[in-house]
């Protein structure tokens, strides 16, 4: 019985550990089949891909999600703390009614990159990046790897001081 116990217990760490190399084989910006392109608060098409070369955070988004709404405030220290040593954010909204968009921009005081695709959870984003829950969000090295997902706040922190070579 001891052996059986071992043997599943072989098979599935087995499991866990070739999934997780196969999500950081394929978890890279420059792959085309997570690459999209949207347009930014500001009117301008933003190619994930141009973000090749930074420390940043891909985060998927919606106005109308409370817990979302609590990362952005988190995020905002984060970000204000950081931006100076190169660490940046790509907001991702999910939201389908652009004007709900912005108002969540400003009363979160959210100063950085935002993009949006008004298809809610059909957005091309989400689905490259097989969205299912918000908030989501990928931390990406300098290289365009994945270097974590969904962070909590203490790790995300010490990894992009880590990346931008900073100091608590």
């Amino acid at each position: 019985m001891k052996k059986i116990k071992l043997l599943i217990l072989i098979i599935v760490l087995g499991s866990i550990t070739q999934q997780i190399q196969s999500q950081s084989a394929f978890a890279n910006i420059s792959d085309p089949s997570l690459d999209f392109t949207l347009v930014s608060l500001q009117g301008d098409s933003i190619r994930l891909s141009s973000m090749k070369g930074k420390v940043f955070l891909l985060d998927f988004w919606a106005s109308w999600c409370i817990p979302c709404r609590a990362s952005n405030r988190q995020l905002v220290n984060l970000y204000n703390h950081y931006k100076e040593k190169g660490f940046e954010i790509l907001g991702v909204s999910l939201d389908e009614n652009i004007k709900d968009w912005k108002r969540a921009i400003i009363k979160d005081k959210i100063s950085w990159l935002q993009v949006i695709d008004t298809n809610g959870w059909d957005a091309v984003a989400a689905l490259k990046w097989n969205i299912e829950a918000i908030p989501s969000s990928f931390l990406i090295d300098q290289l365009g790897n994945v270097v974590a997902i969904n962070p909590d706040k203490e790790k995300l922190e010490s990894i992009v001081r880590t990346l931008t070579n900073l100091k608590k």
